[in-house]
């Protein structure tokens, strides 16, 4: 049995929480529940619990500065939040799990899981001060998690000058490091990465936009050519698409 901590700040949405939890997932007591950055830090300290499900935006602070407060810790997270926003963006870079308010049973019970099976505190670390670097840094120097069949990865998405994908692998090559080959698809990293300069040239290839150099018009096709000589497909139907991209460059 996985001893859990609740942590929102409004009480209402807080025992909306707890009953779908205890609903959900028979494998997980509720030991706790707190609102507030403040009292949540006391509860966590005072009962060591395996699973912290942690909302980000409370009256005196974030989950974030809860964590930084206790670091090191051993217990799970896994972050509640009701916005669409640049936390999003932050989790998903660091491959760290999070909810969308209001609570989901399936994805409660798919996160859980996750949380239950996770790899060593070792890489759960990495993933967290990834996600911290995210918040702090500016959104051209964002860092991603990659996961290979092997190791997991930390790398700057500047470095990164095109991904390209293989039925459910996608391959990111870089401007100066080895390749990696991550078992996710290229649709993925497409939401993640086209807000940060990157464009879908072709059902298999994604290009930052930083390394484009030039292009090249063929009766035979259409080519792009990155500043590392590589050569990219550019598909008919993203032609319209692309040329009014670099007009707005």
């Amino acid at each position: 049995m996985l001893r859990a901590i609740v942590i929102d700040d409004i009480e209402t949405i807080r025992k909306r929480h707890l009953t779908i939890i205890k609903a959900s997932c028979p494998n997980i007591s509720i030991v706790g529940q707190a609102d507030s950055v403040e009292s949540g830090i006391k509860l966590i300290t005072q009962l060591s619990p395996d699973i912290v499900f942690l909302d980000v935006e409370m009256p005196d602070g974030t989950g974030f500065d809860l964590l930084q407060k206790l670091k090191p810790f051993a217990f799970k997270v896994i972050f509640i939040t009701g916005y669409e926003d640049f936390a999003i963006r932050a989790f998903r870079f660091s491959a760290i799990d999070y909810l969308l308010k209001p609570l989901d049973a399936n994805h409660l019970v798919e996160a859980v899981k996750k949380a239950e099976d996770s790899m060593g505190k070792e890489v759960f670390d990495m993933k967290l001060n990834n996600l911290f670097s995210n918040l702090e840094r500016p959104k051209n120097l964002q860092k991603l998690i990659l996961k290979t069949s092997d190791k997991i990865y930390s790398v700057n998405i500047q470095d990164v000058v095109n991904c390209e994908s293989d039925k459910n692998y996608t391959t990111f090559n870089f401007i100066n490091a080895p390749k990696l080959i991550v078992s996710t698809n290229l649709k993925e990293y497409e939401a993640m990465l086209s807000p940060h300069n990157f464009f879908r040239t072709h059902q298999s290839h994604l290009i930052n936009m930083a390394y484009f150099d030039h292009f090249i018009k063929t009766d035979g096709g259409n080519t792009i050519v990155m500043k590392n000589k590589t050569t990219i497909p550019l598909s008919v139907r993203k032609k319209e698409e692309f040329l009014v991209l670099l007009e707005n460059i």
